[in-house]
């Protein structure tokens, strides 16, 4: 049982056969002689009762098959902090046998054995500044002198998996290590401190916190973070955490803050943490969110939470509603968002439309899904959904005429930048709003000029091209029609509607569609 005495095993974390667990019971348990541990295993699938035998109940577990009755010798009850660093980045790689030297040791010459070899292990571990101990037992911190003297330099230390019991533990490691600045503590079961917070000055450098799958409790989060004064990134994926309380003097430094997988987590909830006011990335995938409403923004106005946000991932949430979208156009910061795999962007057939509304919906809005959005693409989206709802507009009370253009709130409600993109790219007109019969290919001809502006010679003219064509046929039938080669071929194009613009068509896969080109519209070619 590595030397553990079982008065004091209650609570520790162990490993058997690499399934870990936590003793809940040490004694006996007849008939049978002999001591036994009884251990709740994190994976409720190992075990075989709930802490009970033959009637007698020894301890209690959560699921009704996540306990088991464990023989000390059994148990790995783990190592310290030192010992592991040192069987991680010492031991390895040494050699079996040391050479002999002779040291002046008090004026006598002394034989040593695998003194350089010592003298080297801690320059080695002196120079340390990222320690990786993932699944490696780590039980606590042993001799805390000894870490200081042998990692002075440890600045990120992961003691992910291992066998940590409580907060405590972790603070005898961190009070040892003074420019830590990155810890993952994930996939210990901790016991975290009710009372009073972390004593000041132990995790005064420490900028990035790991703490999936820990167990932590939202009031217990607050708790440990009261003594990080400089943290910026947390990360608390996995805990079923439930935002209680509005966080007051602290997590006001953090940057960056990950909720992913907390299924009980809603908008009122989200609300509490909305005025932190250095957030910059709220991840919160896969948190069964699908109803957002800022209460102090009206349509077209900004919210006053989150001040900070720019990048929002709500990856693999129960978003359905285009409502949603619109209320995140009323965050004044936000340039990025992830929004993958959820109802509204998997159910469409058309994922290219369902991008440029995203688009078009979201002002100042720079990547969507990781992908930048350039100039042409806002353009183009934000053209084809001024001229998808231009008929629902007019049905509304929408009107060229800026004396009579009055859309009830109804419409404003569903579409609340479509007053803006009038005013940036007009009003639509009557052409634009006929009903389009997509399977009639008359109605997907563009009628385009075609000019070469290094090309003096070659005179302007004028073809149909359905909208549906690539740019790559485009240069297919240019290459055709001029002799040249298609890969001599660059391709722009200009509008009446933008005097002195030039849009580059810089994606071959691309329809003239994607580019928005219309009727009337220019096509540059040069070669």
């Amino acid at each position: 049982m590595n030397d553990t005495s079982t008065s004091d095993v209650i609570g520790r974390r162990v490993e058997v056969n690499g399934e870990h667990a936590t003793v809940r019971f040490s004694g006996f348990v007849p008939p049978v002689a002999g001591l036994w541990l009884g251990v709740e295993w994190d994976n409720p699938e190992r075990g075989k009762h709930d802490g009970s035998h033959e009637g007698t109940v020894y301890f209690k577990c959560r699921h009704p098959t996540g306990g088991s009755f464990i023989r000390p010798n059994k148990v790995n009850f783990g190592v310290d902090l030192l010992t592991a660093i040192k069987n991680r980045y010492v031991l390895e790689g040494e050699p079996e046998e040391e050479e002999e030297q002779t040291v002046i040791i008090g004026n006598k010459p002394v034989e040593t054995i695998g003194f350089d070899s010592v003298a080297k292990q801690q320059s080695q571990l002196s120079k340390l500044q990222e320690v990786s101990l993932r699944n490696c037992a780590v039980n606590g911190a042993g001799d805390k002198r000894g870490i200081a003297q042998a990692g002075p330099n440890i600045r990120s230390i992961d003691l992910s998996k291992n066998l940590l019991s409580s907060w405590d533990d972790v603070i005898d490691i961190a009070d040892q290590l003074k420019h830590l600045e990155v810890l993952n503590l994930s996939e210990n079961k901790l016991r975290f401190p009710s009372g009073s917070p972390s004593p000041t000055g132990t995790f005064s450098t420490l900028k990035i916190l790991v703490l999936n799958r820990t167990g932590v409790t939202w009031a217990e989060v607050l708790r440990c973070a009261s003594g990080c004064p400089v943290l910026e990134k947390l990360y608390l994926e996995s805990n079923n955490i439930v935002i209680s309380e509005r966080p007051v003097d602290v997590l006001q430094t953090v940057k960056l803050l990950d909720l992913s997988s907390n299924q009980l987590i809603d908008e009122n909830q989200l609300f509490l943490i909305a005025y932190l006011p250095r957030l910059e990335q709220l991840i919160l995938s896969d948190i069964g969110i699908s109803s957002l409403h800022f209460p102090d923004a009206g349509i077209g106005c900004k919210t006053a939470m989150f001040p900070s946000l720019q990048y929002l991932v709500l990856n693999d949430n129960q978003i359905s509603q285009w409502s949603f979208i619109n209320e995140l156009d009323k965050l004044q910061s936000l340039h990025a968002l992830s929004c993958a795999r959820n109802p509204l962007t998997e159910g469409s057939k058309d994922a290219q439309t369902t991008r440029q509304f995203l688009i078009a919906k979201i002002g100042q809005l720079q990547t969507l899904n990781k992908c930048v959005i350039p100039p042409e693409e806002r353009r183009g989206a934000e053209l084809d959904y001024r001229k998808a709802f231009g008929n629902e507009w007019k049905k509304a009370g929408g009107h060229q005429d800026p004396d009579k253009d009055r859309p009830n709130e109804e419409f404003l409600a569903a579409h609340p930048r479509y007053q803006s993109l009038c005013l940036k790219y007009g009003a639509p007109e009557d052409g634009e709003l006929k009903t389009q019969q997509p399977f009639l290919l008359r109605n997907q001809l563009l009628t385009l000029k075609i000019k070469y502006p290094n090309q003096l010679g070659q005179r302007v003219i004028e073809k149909q091209l359905p909208e549906s064509m690539t740019v790559q046929k485009v240069k297919g039938f240019l290459s055709r029609l001029l002799k040249v080669s298609v890969s001599e071929l660059l391709l722009s194009y200009e509008s009446p509607k933008m005097p002195g613009r030039e849009i580059e068509l810089e994606n071959d896969q691309q329809s003239l569609q994607f580019y928005s080109i219309e009727n009337g519209d220019c096509l540059l070619v040069r070669w």
